[in-house]
């Protein structure tokens, strides 16, 4: 797909690895509609790069920000799904066993809330006129290595993001028909808000870890795997491992 002009929604556009595809996108020519909860920071990120923000809740099945966003910008024809959230604890911990809204809670977000936007963008997707090769829209969805090395105290966070990577084949396989392109990036650890909140020495312990480069990731090494999936139209039903080689430890 030729970025020059597509519109392309990015949900949890406001900050990590969601700003940094927003901003690349824009960049390679792109108009950017930048979806989030955190209304200050979105319409900040939008402004900067000449996009539109819509407030949204990736969970909410109605669809109003997808709507909102067609109106502003014109058909969709890319949705980059970074939303989502991570919350450590225990199967059964010192407390006792984990709240099961807790896990509900990360399943919800993470799972449901990529599922709910690949539905409701892809039907949007497979209604409009095709481009070249007879492509209609490519769809981007963000799992995880948790997926695959899920750490202790990561059961609902692996199992959210192994959801989407069980996702990734049946709905590329769906999709097909339509010419819409639907395909998975697991990231490993990188350079996000979240893992800012660490002490200094455990980055630097986490960065050891990695085979090559012993670092951690940038997000714009994520925004410019998003686009190089945009830009290959022969690569459907993928899931990318983008960590450095690296395999999590139990702990």
């Amino acid at each position: 797909m030729d970025l020059a002009g597509a519109h392309v929604l990015v949900t949890g556009g406001a900050s990590g690895l969601g700003e940094a595809t927003a901003r690349h996108l824009a960049a390679s020519g792109a108009a950017v509609s930048v979806l989030d909860r955190d209304a200050a920071r979105g319409e900040a990120v939008a402004a900067a790069i000449g996009g539109r923000f819509h407030a949204a809740d990736v969970t909410d099945p109605e669809a109003g920000a997808v709507v909102a966003a067609a109106a502003a910008l014109g058909p969709i024809r890319g949705l980059v799904n970074c939303a989502g959230i991570g919350t450590a604890g225990r199967i059964a911990g010192r407390d006792g066993p984990m709240p099961l809204a807790d896990f509900a809670r990360v399943v919800q977000v993470n799972l449901i809330g990529t599922f709910n936007m690949l539905r409701l963008v892809g039907s949007h997707m497979s209604e409009q006129a095709p481009m070249g090769e007879g492509e209609r829209g490519v769809i981007v969805n963000t799992a995880s290595v948790a997926a695959f090395d899920g750490q202790l105290g990561q059961a609902a966070y692996a199992a959210s993001k192994g959801g989407i990577v069980s996702l990734a084949l049946p709905a590329a396989r769906e999709f097909a028909r339509f010419g819409v392109r639907v395909n998975t990036i697991a990231p490993g650890v990188f350079v996000t808000p979240l893992l800012g909140e660490l002490p200094e020495t455990v980055r630097e312990a986490i960065a050891a870890s990695i085979p090559f480069p012993s670092r951690l990731g940038e997000p714009d090494e994520f925004a410019r795997t998003v686009r190089f999936i945009f830009e290959t139209t022969y690569l459907s039903a993928e899931v990318i491992r983008l960590d450095g080689g690296v395999r999590l430890p139990p702990k």
